[in-house]
């Protein structure tokens, strides 16, 4: 990693990019090791040691990571809103209970604005996709080291914690919406759905085949510009935390002044504990001004004197430029979210109506 040699600035942008691949290495796939070569005598099911492995896994090989994250962000979002769910009264809502209360009051009023049909299930269905794909974006503001630097000390290679930034994931919740795009259109319209694709926009047998390529065009058009868009942005912001985060590194073994004290502590190498410890102390100090026991100039003084002492003016420099993106990155997570939920809203909504 490039924490560990910070020349090595293309080993470390692949690894963050690399996620923890579970799949079936081929018969007399040549595997390199720790201890040599191994020439492998029947296929094996497997962790894959690079991209070259995972390139030989073929189609069904598993992203481990992008699954447990993903579905331990989909647990947590059930578990806090079945809280407030419990919790809610008929009394004015304080705190996380009036935050849920006007998510849900949010979502209830955009599925109004775009659905115009009748449909119990696409409400919840509109706050799961913003809350879970929120929730899976948010972990982009997670410093890119921290979890795959303590995932390494416990044995894990790679490590990718921010699942919309697999194309697997953002295309499979879209084709999600695909399918009930397609079902609701079959149960609603039946023939009438066969005609859309046919008799559109030119209403005559003998442009069936045009028309039947321009409406499956358009139809397909949906599920894969829903998903690669999420993957897109939320890939592009990733790249910018991981090329800020390399001013980190760049600094280590760089003496007191730019790589302050981890540099005197450690030396060449960028110690995780103690960024770690940083990032703590850092969350701390935003805990306490939330709570308004110290002013947000005070918030702010600290948490700069904290990145210059750790890491040094360098180390200074490049986590002024990752708060000032973190910022502008939280108004990125929270619209990939809106969006992708708006668009499920008004694909389902056509997929209503039976008129074309």
């Amino acid at each position: 990693m490039a924490g560990d040699n910070p020349a090595t600035t293309s080993e470390y942008i692949q690894h963050h990019l690399q996620n923890l691949v579970y799949g079936k290495l081929p018969a007399g796939y040549e595997r390199e090791l720790e201890h040599g070569r191994e020439i492998l005598s029947e296929s094996t099911w497997t962790l894959a040691h690079g991209s070259g492995e995972v390139a030989a896994m073929g189609f069904w090989a598993i992203h481990v990571d992008s699954m447990a994250w993903s579905i331990g962000l989909g647990i947590l979002f059930c578990i806090l809103f079945r809280f407030a769910a419990l919790k809610s009264s008929s009394d004015s809502p304080k705190g996380f209970i009036n935050f849920v209360e006007l998510i849900i009051e949010f979502i209830d009023n955009s599925v109004r604005e775009s659905f115009n049909a009748k449909n119990a299930l696409i409400a919840p269905l509109a706050l799961t996709i913003f809350i879970w794909i929120f929730f899976m974006n948010l972990m982009d503001l997670v410093p890119v080291d921290l979890v795959p630097k303590l995932m390494m000390l416990a044995g894990v290679e790679y490590q990718k914690i921010v699942p919309s930034t697999d194309p697997n994931v953002t295309m499979g919740m879209a084709l999600g919406v695909f399918v009930l795009m397609l079902f609701y259109n079959i149960k609603i319209k039946g023939f009438g759905f066969v005609k859309e694709l046919t008799l559109h926009p030119f209403n005559h047998w003998a442009f069936i085949p045009v028309n039947l390529f321009m409406e499956l065009v358009g139809l397909l058009a949906k599920p894969f510009s829903l998903g690669l868009r999420l993957f897109g942005n939320m890939y592009a912001g990733e790249m910018i935390f991981i090329l800020i985060a390399l001013m980190f590194a760049a600094g280590a073994g760089s003496g007191i002044i730019a790589g302050g004290l981890n540099a005197q502590l450690f030396g060449d190498g960028t110690n995780i504990l103690l960024w770690l410890v940083t990032f703590l102390l850092v969350c701390f100090l935003c805990w306490m001004n939330l709570k308004d026991k110290i002013s947000t100039g005070k918030t702010l003084f600290y948490t700069l004197a904290l990145l210059a002492i750790t890491g040094g003016i360098l180390g200074l420099g490049g986590g002024l430029m990752q708060l000032v993106w973190a910022i502008f990155h939280i108004l990125i997570v929270t619209l990939q979210a809106f969006v992708f939920m708006v668009l499920t809203v008004v694909y389902l909504g056509m997929a209503h109506e039976q008129d074309h």
